[in-house]
């Protein structure tokens, strides 16, 4: 779909006229253009703008003359010099008042290209068509149109990379808001609401000479790296602290490098028989220096190349960086070293102070002298001749050092905004959501505190011992099964439907006595073949079973062992979804079903909060960092190991298992709840997002191996199974409506026992709405789906395809937010 055939308007035209609606804009009004001619079409039209000297916009001669095409000058870039074409501009405007009358006389004063549009999708349409150079759009009526939806829309086209585009906002009496929100749309800048031609006409104007102009020298250094992408010569740039800014092909070839490994790393080029402080003496007076490099290639050899280094002069009259050619010389290995200087362009460096600032000025010799013993010398040049094969800078150095290069060419807006992503990234918690006080809900509130952040708020004196049972052994007088076919035929009957996702874990709990764990494990454990996999016998993996369920607390109202088989149950049920099985191999299935069964061993019934307040055994023992997960953990791998007669792992090859070990690991720390919101985010962008990307492209079966290879790399697995066991352990929203209910209530009692003893200790309450005489259990139903259940379950469906548990779930927020609509603090309705 592209723009409407371009409709030429004259001064005779009837255009834009004013009226009632152009009477909601404040400040003065454009002169409407005389009455007559054809209507446009609704929504869009587009007009090659003309001038006439007679008109009222003539206090300022038009470039170009009335009605003639606008001589448009050239643009120097360096030694480089282009010609521009007539700018375009597109308005976005849902009505046609002052604001927008007054920009389009202002395209007719400057001689621009001019088009207008009124709903979202033709403009984005009509700029796909035409690639116009400046956007604006109305940002003043978010009711009529999404500007800031709009904006990601243009943007995420490649072809707006070197777009220009521009708010128009209302003006306000009061104070002055913050454009952070515009420019993480996309925006360029904003213009405050001024209707006057004239005002129009000189944000054009500045437009035309600031941004545009920086984007169109932007634009031009594409033909420059084409150039040198395809140059036989082996081209280097460097920082003026020697670090490696570009490599093209050819160098990267010459060293025996693949592309992007040598970006970022320090040269680890050292100069023989020459001493090096004549070469930092040389090159600081801005001088050329030849001598001769030792250089290590990526596979150890070392060549010696001539080398003559000339130092490109750049903002503030400083050194900023160093361009070398190398011409390889044929039949033999050494590489001489040719350095042209790169004329520098002042217009692409000229930004204000603060960056000079920020970087390092030119190396100081004496500095560099005297700090330089020979030990020290030598250690230094071991270190640079290694560099070259290893990657010694963590991926955010990167992307810190890309942005930093960014800012110096950019506008001071997008420098800025940059200035504040550089902030962002700096910080620890990349991931995870800061949120603002809620005073309106307690609930969520409190369930954020209380199960995201650490909650560490202590008091002196109290010290809380965890009142955990002794390590329960197999006790011998246990009924256990011998085997599967040894399983009582109620309880056979209970795990008949297993395998499906309405499976009922409570009527299994009641047949078994509260034993469901070692039940349901053989069965699920079988159909998985885990004794297969860990070449161990089923009574080994009976009595661990046994052993593991005797450490889950039957006294926790929650967090017991029917939770346990719960989460294992639904772990299985992921594990077996299509996607899930063409992810993930035999080895993360067995991991992700041990994890399962163990994540929540020996939990006392209290959070981590809790027992960081109360000063226990394990909050000293692990720091108050994850407590209960290292704990679980931990414990877990201790009664395995600890007894022949239980070790599931004792014939399992070293490697396999620590890989397994690992993985285990992992999914039981990934189930705290503090990393939530990062491990959600994480899945998010490194898999859902890629994937759809993929998947829009998806035409053969060389993008379905794209798909397969992106899933199965192992940094990319690990983010699947830890969003497995953190969708199955908090699963119990999206279970049909009695088990939901259920689950509350067990999860209530266990909050309310809490809260009773930290208020009988005297300890710090870490969720006061979890008070069994005041608490909305709907309401705190329904913020544990807000801020916890409905992002990561849209994310886990858009990934495995979960119909069945998003009905359960939107029926369940249905159900909770109608008790809360009639004011109902409890689990149900009263009977009628």
């Amino acid at each position: 779909m592209g723009c409407a055939p371009s409709i030429h308007i004259s001064e005779s035209r009837g255009v834009y006229p004013g009226g009632k609606e152009a009477e909601d804009v404040p400040g003065p009004a454009a002169p409407p253009l005389p009455p007559g001619g054809p209507s446009l079409p609704p929504g869009q039209k587009t007009a090659a703008s003309t001038r006439d000297p007679g008109s009222s916009l003539a206090e300022s001669e038009p470039r170009g003359g009335s009605g003639s095409k606008v001589a448009v000058a050239d643009v120097q870039f360096g030694p480089m010099r282009f010609h521009p074409d007539q700018l375009q501009v597109l308005l976005v405007f849902t009505k046609e008042d002052n604001q927008c009358n007054g920009f389009c006389r202002a395209c007719e004063k400057a001689g621009f290209m001019c088009t207008v549009t009124k709903e979202a999708q033709t403009a984005l349409a009509c700029f796909l068509d035409k690639h116009h150079d400046i956007i604006i759009i109305d940002h003043r009526n978010s009711r009529h149109l999404d500007a800031e939806a709009l904006c990601r829309s243009i943007r995420s086209s490649k072809l707006s990379e070197n777009t220009v585009i521009i708010g128009v906002v209302r003006r306000v009496d009061r104070e002055e808001s913050c454009v952070m929100s515009l420019i993480a749309a996309g925006f360029t800048r904003r213009y405050i609401e001024n209707p006057s031609p004239m005002a129009c006409y000189n944000e054009l104007l500045q437009l035309e000479f600031g941004e545009v102009r920086s984007q169109l020298k932007l634009r031009a250094c594409n033909s420059m790296f084409a150039a040198l992408e395809k140059s036989q010569e082996a081209i280097e740039i460097t920082s003026e602290d020697h670090i490696i800014q570009y490599a093209n092909p050819a160098f990267e070839t010459t060293m025996g490098y693949q592309s992007g490994e040598l970006i970022g790393k320090e040269i680890a080029e050292v100069p023989i028989n020459e001493k090096k402080a004549d070469l930092l003496d040389t090159i600081n007076s801005c001088k050329e220096w030849q001598g001769i490099y030792s250089v290590r290639k990526k596979n150890g050899d070392n060549v010696q190349q001539n080398v003559k280094i000339i130092p490109v002069i750049g903002q503030g009259g400083k050194i900023r960086h160093y361009v070398s050619i190398i011409r390889v010389c044929n039949g033999n290995n050494k590489a001489e070293k040719i350095a042209e200087c790169v004329q520098t362009d002042s217009y692409a460096d000229n930004q204000s102070g603060k960056h000079k600032d920020r970087r390092k000025s030119s190396l100081d010799v004496k500095t560099v002298a005297s700090r330089t013993n020979e030990v020290s010398s030598q250690r230094r040049h071991s270190s640079m001749a290694r560099i070259h094969s290893m990657t010694i800078e963590a991926p955010i150095t990167k992307v810190i050092n890309i942005i930093n290069a960014a800012q110096e060419s950019s506008p001071m807006p997008v420098t800025e905004a940059l200035d504040r992503v550089l902030e962002i990234l700096r910080t620890t918690e990349l991931y995870s959501p800061q949120f603002g006080a809620k005073d309106d809900d307690p609930h969520a509130n409190d369930l954020v505190g209380g199960l995201v952040s650490d909650g560490l708020r202590r008091l002196s004196g109290n010290e809380y011992v965890l009142s955990t049972k002794n390590l329960q052994q197999a006790a011998s007088s246990s009924i256990v099964p011998i085997s599967l076919h040894d399983v009582p035929s109620q309880i056979t009957r209970a795990m008949e439907k297993e395998e499906y996702w309405d499976f009922n874990i409570f009527e299994l709990e009641a047949a078994t006595h509260k034993r469901p764990l070692i039940y349901l494990g053989l069965k699920v454990f079988a159909r998985f073949g885990v004794c297969e996999f860990l070449k161990c016998p089923e009574a080994t993996l009976r009595s661990w079973l046994q052993v593991i369920e005797a450490n889950y607390h039957a006294s926790n109202p929650y967090h017991n062992s029917t939770h346990s088989a719960d989460v294992l149950h639904a772990t299985a049920y992921f594990l077996c979804k299509e996607r899930i099985k063409q992810t993930l191999d035999p080895l993360d299935e067995v991991s992700a079903l041990i994890a399962a069964t163990i994540h929540d061993v020996d939990h006392p019934g209290r959070t981590n909060s809790f027992l960081c307040n109360a000063g226990s055994e394990l909050a000293i023992l692990y720091n108050d960092m994850a407590v209960l997960e290292h704990h679980h953990a931990a414990l877990a791998f201790q009664l395995t190991t600890g007894d022949d007669k239980c070790n599931i792992f004792k014939n399992m090859e070293r490697s396999d298992y620590q890989t397994l070990r690992q993985g285990i690991i992992d999914m039981v720390l990934a189930t705290e709840m503090t990393k939530h919101f990062e491990h959600v985010n994480k899945f998010v962008n490194i898999i859902n997002k890629p994937l759809v990307a993929l998947e829009e492209d998806e035409e053969t079966d060389k993008d379905q191996e794209a798909i397969n290879t992106m899933l199965r790399t192992p940094e990319n697995r690990t983010l699947i199974k830890r969003m497995l066991i953190k969708c199955a352990d908090v699963s119990n929203p999206c279970r049909p409506l009695e088990q939901c209910i259920e689950w509350a209530a067990r999860i209530s009692e266990e909050y309310f026992s809490q809260t009773d003893e930290e208020k009988q200790r005297d300890l710090p309450v870490v969720m006061p709405v979890f008070d069994r005489n005041t608490c909305s259990i709907p309401k705190s139903q329904i913020s544990f789906i807000d801020y916890f259940i409905t992002d990561m379950f849209d994310a886990w469906d858009a990934f495995v395809d979960l119909p069945e548990l998003m009905q359960h779930l939107d029926n369940n927020f249905k159900y909770w937010k109608g008790l809360d609509d009639m004011k109902l603090r409890s689990l149900r309705p009263p009977p009628e």
